[in-house]
């Protein structure tokens, strides 16, 4: 029962330079694009389509001293109970 166990792997031959560089070049391309696409997206969120809503609830079942802008909870002021 002998076997030979061969532990290396092919390993493909690398592409040829012009192929490499041209995907090289496309894979850069489509890194600017989607880097200036995410700081536009990023732009937008950031500016505030209206002036921004300063909430506060003092009501029975509302977080004590929560304080809200545009609906999501940004802080709390511990201590506070009303304002």
């Amino acid at each position: 029962m002998d076997k030979t166990l061969s532990w290396h792997r092919a390993v493909p031959a690398p592409a040829p330079r012009p192929l490499r560089r041209a995907m090289a070049r496309t894979l850069r391309a489509a890194s600017h694009g989607l880097h200036r696409w995410a700081r536009r997206l990023l732009a937008v969120e950031r500016a505030p389509a209206h002036e921004p809503v300063l909430e506060f609830y003092a009501e029975a079942g509302a977080p004590e001293g929560a304080l809200y802008i545009d609906g999501r909870r940004v802080a709390v002021l511990p201590g506070v109970t009303r304002l």
